[in-house]
């Protein structure tokens, strides 16, 4: 049995029943994403015997089903303003320093 990576640098760790649960939280073309860089990951660790690589695609992935979990609307969102940007469009936006006085920060 493996070691499962240590949360001591400050990141999640990662467990086997993760890639699951990722998966289970994305959205759309998320999935086809997720599944095309896991099974990607997985054979470059069958043939390395390195599966740092799995572990750091499965922390990238993650955060994304973080996103989508706390505000699937805002990922969304945000999802098409960056396809809109690399179509080469204009998406709204605003200053730092509008942010900040929105907030109230």
């Amino acid at each position: 049995m493996m070691p499962s990576p240590s949360a001591a640098d400050g990141e999640q760790t990662v467990s086997a029943s993760t890639p699951r649960e990722i998966r289970a939280a994305l959205t759309g073309e998320e999935i086809a994403h997720f599944d095309r860089e896991y099974r990607h990951a997985m054979a470059d660790a069958a043939e390395s015997l390195d599966l740092s690589g799995v572990v750091s695609m499965l922390r990238r992935w993650q955060r994304v089903a973080w996103s989508t979990q706390d505000d699937p609307d805002a990922h969304r969102h945000m999802l098409a303003c960056a396809d809109e940007l690399n179509a080469g469009g204009d998406v709204a936006t605003e200053s730092w320093q509008a942010t900040k006085a929105r907030l109230s920060l």
